[in-house]
């Protein structure tokens, strides 16, 4: 097999599992960090076996080291968005008392201004 043709069929697996990665819905931040990833670490696997003559074998591992690493930092993104999340929530509740109150305020004056 000639690195021309390794590289393509790296580069045509790696199209092919991006479309089939994309067609299952929506996707949590920790799967978009490990397929981003895998791509991603897929793909300089790949250059970095080419030159070393094994590009599928690079791809592989690169593949393998890049879902680990982009799995962690996608659930570290998904914590983050959680927490911020729960903030937002809390501080929604807080403005809605606060609206409430403020409603029964200007009700309690309009009864005493006529």
């Amino acid at each position: 097999m000639t690195k021309e043709f390794s590289l393509r069929l790296v580069a045509l697996v790696l199209v092919a599992a991006v479309f089939a990665g994309c067609s299952g819905g929506s996707m949590t931040t920790r799967e978009k960090g490990a397929g981003i990833g895998a791509v991603g670490g897929a793909a300089a696997g790949g250059i970095i076996g080419a030159t070393m003559g094994h590009p599928g074998a690079g791809a592989a591992i690169g593949g393998a080291l890049g879902l680990g690493a982009g799995a962690l930092v996608g659930d570290y993104m998904q914590g983050q968005e959680q927490q911020q999340y729960q903030a937002n929530q809390q501080q929604i509740q807080q403005n809605q008392t606060t609206i409430n109150r403020n409603n029964q305020q200007i009700q309690r004056s309009r009864q005493t201004e006529y």
